[in-house]
């Protein structure tokens, strides 16, 4: 397989599918708690995105406008209904280590599958939550929707806790959701993790490295990785920053540090997506993830999601556009 490393590849969208997805920004590490109703860019077609990305490059922000407007639907404000959430739930001695659980309300007469969300944050910064923000509640009221028991995590950040701390933190939550979750109704053999961005990189490591495996029985029944990135290079620590902030300086060491190579020896079933805005790195990473698992003989479940970008991807999850949500949805019924 043959790709340029910084290239962005276009390809058609329905306009009607268009989720903020203008609001593309090289600097991913920097939308930890994007809110889209205070982004002064305005939104619209999205050709007219991809045209002006094209033009001057993929660290460009266009200000896209048209009369087609597409904005998402009221998400449901705290107190929820319908889902009980108990909040900051310790799962390891930092500070950092808390996770809120969300069980629908209603009864069931079977444990419900569980699904696990590590956010992202380009490794120095996020949170599973802000006080008055939907994000990433929106994620877990989607789980809570499809009659699941959602975990939201925090773990450890750069540059105080380098890497493996946040696949190690994964590990912790792993264990805890194994110890813990049949407690709020859930199976725990029936659980189902995914991470977005640096929540993709530390979901990878933890997969690929046995040592992070704290309890022998993770009780996974498919991992979920969303613009992630599995093999680190001293060419992407200068693409990307961030990611030298957490894996180190010695480019040495990277190899081992990457997730590809274990990856590629699980037999667990993958979910593995990116989206059309993706910085270019992301897109390149996810790609040859695929590959690789299909080289092995392992396909993942695999998508480009059109007229997507890096935070909106996210963000959609629970909205008005159900694209993102349904395919997650499609590959958690399956397993």
């Amino acid at each position: 397989m043959r790709m340029d490393y910084l290239s962005l590849r276009t390809g058609s969208t329905r306009d009607n599918s268009l989720f903020f997805t203008c609001n593309f920004d090289r600097n991913w590490h920097n939308f930890d708690h994007y809110d889209s109703s205070t982004d002064p860019s305005p939104i619209g077609d999205s050709g007219r995105c991809r045209r002006s990305i094209k033009s001057n490059g993929a660290g460009h922000q266009p200000a896209c406008d048209s009369g087609n407007l597409r904005t998402a639907s009221a998400r449901d404000k705290e107190p929820y209904q319908g889902v009980n959430v108990q909040r900051d739930i310790a799962y390891g001695a930092d500070p950092r280590n808390l996770l809120d659980v969300f069980t629908p309300a209603a009864a069931f007469s079977e444990p419900r599958k569980v699904f696990i969300f590590v956010h992202g944050g380009g490794f120095t910064r996020g949170d599973r939550r802000a006080p008055g923000s939907p994000f990433y509640d929106n994620v877990m009221m989607w789980a809570a929707k499809n009659n699941m028991i959602g975990v939201s995590m925090t773990y450890r950040l750069a540059p105080k806790d380098l890497w493996p701390a946040g696949g190690h933190d994964v590990g912790l939550a792993v264990r805890w959701v194994m110890k813990n979750i049949g407690a709020h109704g859930g199976d725990p053999k029936k659980v189902f993790l995914m991470g977005q961005s640096a929540g993709a990189i530390h979901v990878a490591s933890f997969l690929a490295d046995e040592k992070l495996h704290i309890t022998k029985n993770t009780g996974l029944a498919g991992a979920l990785m969303l613009s992630g990135l599995f093999s680190i290079t001293p060419q992407l620590t200068v693409a990307e920053p961030p990611v030298k902030l957490y894996f180190g300086d010695d480019a040495t060491k990277y190899a081992q540090r990457s997730s590809l190579i274990g990856l590629l020896q699980l037999r667990l079933p993958m979910w593995v997506a990116y989206s059309e805005f993706d910085p270019p790195a992301f897109e390149l990473q996810s790609e040859i993830l695929n590959h690789s698992l299909c080289t092995v003989g392992r396909c993942p479940s695999f998508y480009r999601f059109a007229g997507h970008s890096h935070m909106s991807e996210i963000y959609s999850i629970h909205s008005d556009d159900p694209t993102i949500g349904d395919s997650m949805w499609n590959f958690v019924k399956a397993n």
